[in-house]
């Protein structure tokens, strides 16, 4: 049952009773239970005005010193705040309790039983799918090429050039790059067809050679003499001969050719200028629209990528997911030093953050009282606190019975006397 109906039941049956003793004989018994219900009755309609007088004007007569909580909602606020800051929730002990809180053992618990599960595990990966579908790539291009080109212009490219050449020649690619060369014009020379075009070119720069005389008519006998097989023959064989012999270790035109190699090529890594021109070039480059597009497909590529192994994952139940988890708390678990450091930082942060904020407790109390009405609060504190409240009700009219049935015995008593 409402404690208010019973309060209010218990203030009526001492009314009633006092009223009904009134017209029943005056005996020894009647006197007794006629002083009970009567000093019940005072004290219900006491204690029905002391509670009533805290929330509202008991009656809605303007009596001094009632609706307490209306008429104090002010000073009740910022007692309630102030014992909320300075002695329920002060710094010091949240300080204290969170010192006391091991932050890491908790949330690694807590983390590793809900990875535990497979539903979560899936979700947690289906969130991380959509956010990678929506990413814009063009943001990641432009740090990409950014740093691409801030790389290129900062980098030693001439040491680089140095120690590439280095090893190259230490490698002997050189030599190896070489004979490639020679093995694919001999190869080219080697062909018959190859062998007419030698001669068809030849015959044309003869043609085109001018001499008087004696000299003159001794070439033309001997252009006539020769057609393109017999001096294509001569080119292919002169040139075949000439690419074995280059081939061959210790030749000493493939030597002087090695030499001169080398000697251009730590030229053009010596010259300060060439690395100049090469970052200019591929800056220009980067900046391009070709190379944005390049790096936007190479992104796309990986986006896509990264979308089928999180889809997979996800139609596993995530096992690789709790894998890279348990890993990494193992890993984390060999170096406790390095767990209790990290704990620390977080402790103090949150330490700091409370220390800074804690007057916004008090701020959130006094926002949201603030946004009550006196007629909300009063409601509230009714539906937290009024059913306790009207147990007293119940109690001071039952004490007052009891009282008043002892008064009145003794009251009897010394008129007997």
């Amino acid at each position: 049952m409402n404690s208010r109906y019973l309060a209010s039941i218990s203030l009526a049956v001492m009314a009633a009773g006092f009223i009904v003793t009134l017209f029943l004989p005056q005996t020894t018994l009647v006197l007794l239970i006629q002083g009970g219900f009567e000093a019940g009755l005072v004290g219900g309609i006491a204690d029905w005005f002391a509670v009533t007088a805290l929330f509202r004007h008991p009656l809605g007569l303007p009596i001094p010193h009632t609706s307490l909580l209306t008429r104090n909602r002010e000073k009740i606020i910022r007692s309630l705040i102030s014992a909320m800051e300075n002695e329920l929730l002060n710094k010091e002990s949240i300080e204290n309790k969170l010192r006391q809180f091991k932050l890491f053992p908790f949330a690694l618990s807590a983390i590793t039983r809900q990875l535990g599960k497979k539903a979560i595990r899936r979700e947690l990966v289906n969130l991380v799918i959509p956010p990678v579908q929506r990413m814009d790539m063009k943001p990641i291009a432009h740090f990409v090429t950014s740093g691409l080109t801030d790389y290129m212009q900062k980098a030693d490219l001439q040491a680089a050039g140095n120690k590439v050449l280095t090893h190259m020649l230490t490698e002997r690619y050189d030599e190896k790059a070489l004979d490639h060369i020679l093995k694919q014009v001999h190869n080219w020379a080697s062909k018959p067809q190859n062998r007419d075009t030698l001669g068809k070119l030849a015959l044309e720069q003869l043609e085109n050679i001018n001499l008087g005389g004696f000299k003159g008519f001794a070439f033309q006998a001997f252009a006539g003499m020769i057609n393109e097989e017999m001096v294509g023959g001569i080119l292919q064989n002169a040139i075949t001969s000439a690419m074995d012999n280059l081939q061959e270790p210790g030749n000493e035109y493939r030597e002087s050719l090695l030499r001169e190699l080398r000697v251009q090529m730590f030229q053009v890594i010596d010259d300060e200028n060439t690395w100049v021109r090469v970052k200019d070039w591929a800056g220009d480059m980067l900046r391009g629209e070709a190379a944005h597009l390049f790096i936007m497909e190479r992104l796309e590529e990986v986006r896509g990528m990264a979308i089928r192994m999180l889809e997979q994952e996800r139609d596993t139940g995530g096992k690789n997911l709790f894998r890279v988890y348990r890993t990494v708390v193992r890993e984390l678990g060999k170096d406790e030093e390095k767990v209790h450091s990290w704990e620390d930082r977080l402790r103090n942060g949150i330490i700091h953050a409370v220390s800074r904020n804690h007057y916004r407790l008090g701020q959130l109390v006094k926002e949201n009282l603030d946004q009550m009405d006196n007629d909300t609060l009063v409601h509230m504190l009714e539906e937290k606190v009024g059913q306790d409240l009207q147990w007293i009700r119940v109690n001071g009219a039952i004490c007052g019975f009891i009282v008043g049935i002892i008064l009145s015995l003794i009251h009897l008593s010394l008129g007997a006397l």
